[in-house]
């Protein structure tokens, strides 16, 4: 389940932050981007939880009032390719759909594209 991030899960979210591409285990900028997260009223961190266990993390940022940006997708890497991440781009395009149209950044556009083909397959 998609939870909001909250202050007391910082290291988790910073851990699974970490594998992205971008963020390359780089404590500073880590750091910057938690902040971001933590004061940027336009910036969204979800946690993705199962049985008490954190495996997942998708942040987003709201543009133009009606966009949302999906900007961060990462998943524990001993619980990959068990869906995780496309559960998260369901569970997350479902809490926005009345409201907003989500949209992937260019970091995460190929693997956003590829979860909604899965969903028009399925």
């Amino acid at each position: 389940m998609l939870i909001r991030f909250k202050k007391n899960m910082e290291k988790i979210a910073m851990g699974l932050l970490s594998f992205m591409p971008d963020e390359k285990k780089d404590v500073k900028k880590l750091q910057q981007t938690i902040k971001e997260y933590e004061t940027n009223a336009n910036w969204h961190l979800f946690l993705w939880k199962e049985d008490d266990d954190v495996l997942g993390a998708i942040g987003v940022r709201i543009e133009f009032e009606n966009n949302v940006i999906v900007q961060h997708v990462s998943v524990n890497p001993s619980h990959r390719n068990m869906g995780i991440g496309k559960k998260m781009i369901n569970e997350l395009n479902r809490y926005y759909q009345e409201k907003y149209t989500v949209f992937a950044s260019e970091e995460v556009q190929e693997f956003y594209k590829k979860c909604k083909m899965d969903n028009v397959q399925n």
